[in-house]
């Protein structure tokens, strides 16, 4: 058994942010790979960001 699998998480996930996505208006949890940009994320997947209206330019 390796030994991250055999550790678990450990932490609450409870109490991790989140925010709904602005496309598909889905909850979304904090990751550890949105930690230095959570503020701008505002979609949940790659998918959600391409439907999203885009804007035109002014």
């Amino acid at each position: 058994m390796n030994r991250r699998a055999a550790a678990g998480f450990k932490g609450n996930k409870q109490a991790l942010p989140s925010k709904t996505c602005r496309s598909c208006g889905r909850p979304m949890t904090w990751r550890k790979r949105w930690a230095n940009n959570w503020d701008q994320v505002l979609y949940c997947s790659t998918a959600c960001r391409q439907a999203a209206p885009t804007r035109s330019p002014a």
